[in-house]
């Protein structure tokens, strides 16, 4: 999206635009959502498909994280892109939100130290910048939740490796037919833990410097664009949010440095998570603006606006997209309640938001009729 002015109003949350390579109905996104119902080998099923397809009038869907590889999950029933299965199945529901006019693209991750050996290849320890365990938990079938594991430190000789799992998953997203690719570099998983000097205790090329902290994510972003272009993908941060286990004594330089370096690759759009993920807004003093104005692409912002907030960030030039999470997973039809100001649809109290068998709490909660 070019940083041209434009004139915009309140209704201009409903209006057509163009992030990078991708032509958007409107500017209201579907945040990336863990629903953990992916079927057996981290495969897509078909009440995924049904999930999304509902969900299509949104400007842009960013799918639930998908893994990168076999290492890189870190939570039971999450999906993967990384085999022929999995990359066949999510080019049903990629055909299914483009036969209703929708535009999708996948969320990749590497959830590095977030993870537990159950899920590693023969139960060897996940990998992290250091081998220091997250103070967090996941969630493994028949054991409930449990601590995550402690790490080792990912080998010089093995981050290649790694890069080489983006590019190719980036490159496996275009043969599913999604419109791009979300790098998920947020939330404490392995390319964000890789940014912080609370998890990042390394002394080598990777560690230390801002510069050294940032090179991994700044390759992985390198190798991507390079395989299907950079306006086809997007990067997710999360500057001051701790979920996770996420600290960092300097997030301003930080993030000021990182998002200058990502703004030379063309990048379709910047997701920003402003404050505590899922909480407060205010929760660390930073200034977000100070990062909009180095970037030249979308700008997405997420964490708790509602219909009113997103209007007036769009009117505002705030923002030039806004994500909903969670009142997206209760209202299919979130985009006609909001244009309508209609009210939302609350949670099934007896519904899981993680995990679940069946439709109940999924796929069954109503839209309202547009007749």
């Amino acid at each position: 999206m070019s940083r041209t002015p434009e004139t915009r109003t309140e209704n201009s949350l409903f209006q057509p635009a163009r992030i990078g390579d991708i032509e958007v109905s409107n500017r209201i996104v579907m945040a990336p959502l863990t629903r953990n119902r992916a079927g057996e080998g981290n495969v897509p099923n078909e009440l995924n498909l049904k999930y999304y397809a509902q969900r299509a009038t949104a400007g842009l869907i960013v799918t639930e994280a998908t893994q990168v590889s076999a290492q890189a999950q870190g939570y039971a029933n999450t999906p993967g892109l990384h085999t022929p299965e999995q990359v066949a199945a999510w080019k049903k529901i990629t055909d299914a939100v483009h036969e209703k006019g929708g535009r999708i693209v996948v969320q990749i991750w590497h959830t590095g130290r977030m993870s537990h050996v159950s899920f590693q290849p023969n139960r060897e320890a996940p990998v992290a910048p250091s081998a220091i365990r997250a103070e967090a938990k996941t969630f493994v079938l028949g054991e409930g939740f449990v601590d995550t594991s402690v790490p080792r430190e990912l080998a010089l000789d093995d981050i290649p490796g790694v890069v080489n799992d983006f590019r190719q998953t980036a490159r496996r997203a275009i043969e599913a037919g999604f419109d791009g690719i979300e790098i998920h570099g947020a939330h404490g998983y392995l390319l964000d833990s890789f940014l912080r000097d609370g998890s990042n205790h390394r002394s080598d090329i990777y560690g230390g410097s801002i510069e050294n902290r940032s090179r991994l994510l700044l390759e992985v972003v390198a190798a991507t664009t390079a395989e299907i272009g950079g306006g086809r993908v997007g990067v997710r941060l999360s500057p001051v949010s701790p979920v996770n286990d996420s600290s960092e004594s300097q997030p301003q330089p930080l993030f000021n440095y990182l998002v200058e370096q990502l703004n030379q690759f063309g990048l379709a759009y910047l997701h920003v998570v402003e404050g505590h993920t899922g909480g407060p807004r205010d929760n660390a003093p930073f200034d977000y603006e100070a990062l909009h104005q180095r970037f030249d692409g979308a700008w997405l912002v997420n964490n708790g606006y509602d219909r009113i907030m997103a209007r007036e960030a769009i009117a505002s030039g705030h923002a030039d997209l806004v994500a909903f999470g969670r009142a997206f997973i209760t209202n299919p039809d979130l985009v006609y309640r909001l244009q309508h100001n209609r009210p939302l649809n609350t949670p099934f109290e007896d519904a899981p938001l993680y995990g679940g068998v069946g439709e109940h709490g999924y796929t069954d909660y109503p839209a309202l009729d547009q007749a």
